[in-house]
């Protein structure tokens, strides 16, 4: 059974593991003080969120997201990072954590949640086209 809640201090070591692989998978490095910085502001849990999926009590999957406004729009919910552990994929793990988010911002009022992909992400496409619509939009990004 998927039991989906917040990251609470002993989920610290199975999270920053579940991370660092989401980050490897899109082949950056980050610092270690992006991973202390990023715990330190899920366990305020204001402006960034984080849940995580457990089956049969372990840390499978995780999600970050948060809450911005719109300039059309009432505010939506940016789902930024999600990641399942390999072995636990196929089990609904990312479909439970999507659907968690989902009621968390409809709760407080968002109209909508949203989160990115690479075009080439053809595992995780599959399940996104089926919970949510695809809008043909292209991200461009200009680091700084």
């Amino acid at each position: 059974m998927i039991s989906i809640s917040n990251l609470d201090p002993s989920d610290r070591l199975a999270w920053e593991a579940l991370f660092r692989a989401y980050i490897d998978f899109y082949q950056r490095v980050e610092p270690p003080e992006m991973y202390e910085r990023a715990w330190h502001e899920f366990q305020k849990d204001v402006h960034f969120h984080a849940f995580g999926a457990k089956l049969n009590g372990r840390l499978v999957g995780i999600t970050h997201f948060l809450v911005h406004p719109s300039t059309t729009s009432l505010d939506v919910c940016y789902l930024q990072d999600l990641f399942t552990a390999p072995e636990a994929r196929g089990k609904g793990v990312a479909r439970a954590l999507i659907a968690a988010v989902a009621d968390w911002a409809q709760a407080r009022g968002c109209i909508r949640v949203y989160w990115h992909t690479q075009a080439s992400n053809s595992t995780a496409r599959h399940l996104y086209d089926k919970v949510a619509k695809n809008r043909g939009f292209i991200q461009y990004r200009m680091d700084l």
